[in-house]
């Protein structure tokens, strides 16, 4: 990559459409979605004009809350093309947690499916705009959310004050003609914030990371040009779409080469298995535990991998030996690991195609072009030298714009010369390669999931038998990590493990809820007075006899 790109991402896919037309764009195996570029541009086009009938205009909040369906990513490039901001909904997320979400962005418009495994979002969305019931889409107003509008539904029913997704093709021609979108687009600026991504924080409330076109694009096309990406590539996307995974890893790699996009709509093994074989994928993207999934799925032996070579493995740390696995099994021998946080939008190094496995395995690679890394003590600030560990800090085009209404927190994270802290320890050798060492933030990552313990202690707290509780990571062979709760109990309170799990389960997003749960008459403490989470954390690994899964060797 000679330079850093300047285009939105309307005129991205403007320009790719011209270019590969007749090549296909996104394509669906379980479903009758297959767009070639040009078919996709047409269709992004036609739904832009619908959001825009509705009132969705430049710097607007659009939230999208969906599995991967072909709404979602039609939906990102349809507000793209009005300047209009999405904000993506972590399809986990329950009442407590979307609540927060919409009300904070201050969304304009709701795009939603039905629901995802046991979360009904449809019943949520009732439940939180009871005037929703009798009323015709777009004519109530909720004084909770005061900014929302619209809802969206994408699926077969017709409900109450919500617009079925179909209706944004009436007559769109009729509203805004292809010379007024074209004025729109052309108008929009390349540093205008595109997509706000919810990142939880030590402080307990998730932040709206905003990121911009050129942050995503150029963070995308790094990202593709380490794997050789062309226009001959088709990459299956079984990551989520809400993550950067999915946005940015999957979605702008794949638009910034032309490749083509082979989504599933939610992870399931033997359906990504097939995906990847009927499509003649040549890269799949995944965590660690679907590429687990996929290796011990019954019907593995089935397929032959003809067409695979590369993809990407991130999320959580990869352990060496399912990433030999994927080498020698799947033909994946340009798999790249990539490393980087949502406020970095999010990749600041990668492996090469053409990296050794030794590199593979142990490190996170090297830095991308334009971005600077260096390796700090946490304590003095001072440049640590080859090989010794510090906190990792990142500063270039890929850096957010800031969280969203919150300027502390964005000052806290973002040094005034433009390094942003990524909390992570990290250390480089001599020739620039990077391993990850550990983390100075309290954060528990769970499959892929980032977890921070004080926005699921100060739920906990809300509990009337909780007298105090900690979050800790412990060490899983399946998921790298897991949660446990320590939990102090009221005086004459009782409450079992099963309970305090149910409690979280049924607010908050199913990956939060603790695995363990144990009760503790106090929390070992320093001379200061500070809880050592570090003691609870090895007491956790003796008490539960994880002893094995802690000795796992990771990338």
């Amino acid at each position: 990559m000679d330079q850093l790109w300047e285009i939105t991402l309307g005129d991205l896919l403007d320009q790719m459409a011209d270019r590969y037309p007749d090549r296909d764009c996104v394509v669906y195996t379980d479903r009758p979605f297959r767009k070639t570029y040009k078919e996709f541009r047409a269709l992004v086009n036609e739904t832009a004009k619908g959001f825009a009938r509705l009132g969705v205009k430049k710097g607007d909040h659009v939230a999208i809350w969906a599995t991967n369906y072909p709404e979602w990513i039609v939906t990102l490039f349809a507000t793209a093309k009005l300047g209009a901001v999405l904000v993506t909904v972590n399809t986990n997320y329950k009442i407590y947690e979307v609540e927060y979400l919409l009300r904070q962005s201050d969304s304009h418009t709701l795009v939603l499916i039905d629901g995802f495994k046991d979360v009904d979002y449809v019943e949520i969305i009732q439940q939180l705009i009871p005037e929703l019931k009798g009323s015709k889409p777009g004519q109530w107003h909720n004084a909770n959310l005061p900014f929302l509008q619209n809802i969206v539904y994408a699926g077969d029913r017709q409900l109450d004050g919500i617009h079925n997704w179909n209706s944004l093709y009436e007559r769109p021609g009729e509203f805004m003609s292809d010379a007024e979108l074209a004025r729109i687009q052309a108008g929009l600026d390349v540093h205008d914030v595109i997509n706000m991504q919810y990142t939880s924080g030590t402080t307990g409330f998730p932040k709206g990371v905003m990121l911009t076109h050129f942050n995503i694009i150029n963070n995308g096309k790094c990202i593709g040009d380490r794997m050789n990406f062309t226009q001959l590539d088709r990459l299956c996307i079984p990551v989520p779409f809400f993550h950067c995974f999915g946005l940015v890893l999957a979605i702008m790699a794949s638009l910034t080469h032309g490749a083509a996009m082979v989504p599933i709509d939610a992870f399931q093994a033997g359906k990504v298995l097939k995906a990847i074989n009927d499509e003649n994928c040549t890269a799949v993207h995944g965590v660690p535990t679907m590429f687990i999934a996929m290796l011990e799925h019954p019907d593995f032996p089935k397929y032959q991998f003809e067409h695979l070579r590369t993809g990407i493995m991130a999320g959580s740390p990869c352990p060496i030996k399912v990433m030999q696995e994927v080498i020698d099994k799947m033909r994946m021998t340009e798999i790249t690991i990539t490393y980087g946080l949502t406020e970095a939008s999010p990749g600041c190094t990668q492996s090469r195609a053409d990296d050794t496995v030794e590199r593979k395995v142990s490190t996170v690679g090297q830095i991308f072009p334009f971005i600077e890394v260096k390796i700090v003590d946490p304590d003095t600030g001072e440049v640590c030298p080859p090989n010794v560990p510090g906190e990792f800090m990142v500063r270039g085009y890929n850096i957010m714009k800031g969280y969203y209404k919150m300027p502390e927190a964005t000052a806290q994270a973002i040094e005034p010369d433009g390094w942003l802290h990524s909390g992570d320890l990290a250390s480089c050798d001599e020739e620039g390669y990077y391993k990850i060492t550990g983390r100075i933030k309290d954060i528990i990552i769970r499959g892929g999931e980032n977890i921070y313990p004080k926005e699921i202690e100060d739920f906990l707290y809300t509990h009337p038998s909780i007298k105090d509780v900690q979050l800790v990571g412990v060490p899983s062979k399946e998921y790298g990590e897991e949660v446990a709760a320590y939990v102090i109990l009221k005086e004459n309170c009782a409450l079992s493990a099963d309970e305090v799990k149910e409690y979280v389960k049924s607010h908050m997003a199913r990956y939060k809820t603790p695995k363990y749960v144990q009760f503790i008459d106090e929390f070992p403490m320093t001379a200061s007075g500070k809880i050592q989470k570090y003691r609870l954390r090895e007491m956790a690994v003796e008490s539960l006899n994880l002893q094995d899964a802690a000795g796992i060797e990771t990338a």
